[in-house]
């Protein structure tokens, strides 16, 4: 009888951290941008997350074989068709493009040209009244969603 509450700790010990475990590529997408992909197949995953305060980034690319996720996509209204803005131009591939005489910091992520796509960029920053490249700091995440080749790019930044 004494080792019951030990026994029933321990359980829920287990259960607990079994419950932080790891997420998978298609989760930690899924979750951030609102969108089942869990059918993706991984290509490249890469996390420099870690530490205190847990700056770093997360590079996520998934390949999928179905149209499913473009037809989710197509249905969010947060989600815009190309071509990039100006800042998401920045942030994907890098410009010319000066901020205060100073070259702008971008780019923040390695993708292909895309020609025909959806992007959603969603800023995690609490200085939301300033210019996303204008600030000391970034903490977005953005999605990228390529139509000619069903490939998904994933970037969440926290410097």
């Amino acid at each position: 009888m004494k080792r019951l509450p030990v026994l029933l700790a321990a359980a829920i010990m287990c259960v607990v951290l079994a419950a932080c475990g790891n997420k998978t590529p298609q989760e930690i997408v899924s979750k951030a941008l609102d969108v089942d992909v869990s059918g993706g197949a991984e290509i490249s995953y890469e996390d420099t997350h870690g530490g205190v305060p847990a700056d770093g980034k997360t590079s996520i690319i998934l390949q999928f074989n179905d149209n499913s996720v473009l037809d989710a996509i197509k249905k969010d209204p947060k989600w815009k068709a190309f071509p990039l803005d100006e800042i998401m131009q920045e942030i994907v591939y890098g410009s010319d493009m000066e901020i205060d005489g100073r070259p702008a910091p971008g780019p923040f992520m390695k993708v292909p040209e895309i020609q025909n796509g959806y992007y959603i960029l969603i800023d995690r920053h609490s200085e939301k009244d300033k210019n996303i490249l204008e600030r000391y700091s970034f903490n977005f995440t953005v999605g990228l969603y390529d139509v000619d080749t069903n490939i998904m790019y994933f970037c969440k930044l926290d410097t």
